[in-house]
């Protein structure tokens, strides 16, 4: 199942090729992922970083594809004026002077959310070598959230080998990775912006269900009544997804308990997305159902900015980020 998902994303995004910065080109992994990148031809590939460098290491692990790149020296950047000044113009207010600009263009990961908010490219996958804070914060700064989303948060796309769950086995869990305690309102947002993750990526359409430990007021509590104004908003803020809630779990993707908890519902018992009330639950159910599942786990798509930046895990294969390329590049071709 995940085999012949990746097929499609690689065969989708090479249908409709978007520009992919890999802001640490260098390091191992992501040269090598390059490398097959543009072998197969999904993604264009801008790799930032010291030419020499770049070249030295390709040659030394027999790379033969790495000329079909735009490479950018960060430290003799040909655009550096360019990004400076429209650094300034989005931070001056924030008491960016052009010192500290100039200064920090020069960081690859400064450098891959400016080219992306300048429209030199459309997405970014980074984290082999960095923190998430420090993968995530020049894309705050920069390239910002959509209209209208003021959280990020992360999807899950799990693969589960009961295939009665979710769409023949495959489900989005959100959010697993970024914020921990969403008000009603981001919840809604995380909710909306995991719909249009399903449909861009996952490429079904998503049936929505808002998770508590209650479905349809059989408890009360604030925490229940956070998850039933989510799934109000979420439905005004986009009137085009099948959303309900609230739903326990096993209402929302047992048939036989949906209809027994959730009478008349669209969703309790059919739901192929799971929207978590705190990131707490999630991350753990995620887990859990990774382990005891056995369930493929591929993950966190990071959603809600204005163009795809993922962060990888430090700990992550070459083909890891040869498959996160290729999901960004999908993202990149799906934004509103």
């Amino acid at each position: 199942m995940l085999e012949e998902f990746l097929s499609k994303i690689k065969a989708k995004a090479a249908e409709n090729k978007k520009t992919i910065v890999l802001a640490e080109a260098a390091e191992e992994r992501n040269i090598k992922a390059a490398d097959i990148i543009l072998k197969e031809g999904f993604a264009n590939l801008i790799l930032i970083g010291s030419r020499a460098e770049i070249e030295k290491a390709a040659a030394e692990y027999g790379l033969k594809h790495i000329g079909g790149a735009t490479i950018i020296d960060p430290k003799n950047n040909p655009k550096k004026e360019a990004y400076v000044e429209l650094m300034l113009k989005l931070r001056a207010s924030k008491g960016l002077t052009r010192e500290q600009a100039e200064k920090l263009i020069e960081n690859p990961l400064c450098l891959a959310a400016v080219m992306i908010k300048a429209g030199d490219a459309d997405g970014e996958v980074a984290g082999a070598n960095n923190p998430t804070g420090d993968v995530l914060r020049p894309a705050f700064q920069y390239v910002k959230t959509l209209p209208g989303i003021s959280v990020v948060s992360g999807a899950f796309l799990m693969f589960i080998p009961d295939t009665q769950f979710g769409e023949n086995g495959m489900m989005v869990f959100a959010d697993c990775a970024v914020h921990p305690n969403p008000t009603a309102e981001e919840l809604a947002q995380i909710a909306v912006a995991t719909g249009h993750t399903t449909r861009t990526i996952a490429g079904f359409e998503p049936r929505i269900a808002m998770l508590s430990f209650s479905t349809k007021g059989s408890a009360k509590h604030e925490m229940v009544d956070k998850v039933v104004e989510a799934t109000r908003l979420a439905k005004e803020m986009d009137p085009t997804l099948q959303i309900d809630g609230e739903l326990q779990a096993d209402a929302a993707i047992v048939p036989g308990i949906g209809c027994k908890k959730a009478p008349g519902s669209p969703i309790a018992g059919r739901a192929n997305v799971l929207v978590f009330p705190t990131l707490e639950v999630g991350n753990i159910a995620y887990k859990l159902v990774q382990r005891m599942a056995h369930a493929e786990a591929i993950g966190p798509i990071l959603q809600g900015m204005a163009a795809p930046i993922n962060d990888l895990s430090r700990g992550c294969s070459v083909d890891d980020i040869v498959n996160l390329v290729a999901i960004t590049a999908c993202q990149a071709g799906g934004m509103r």
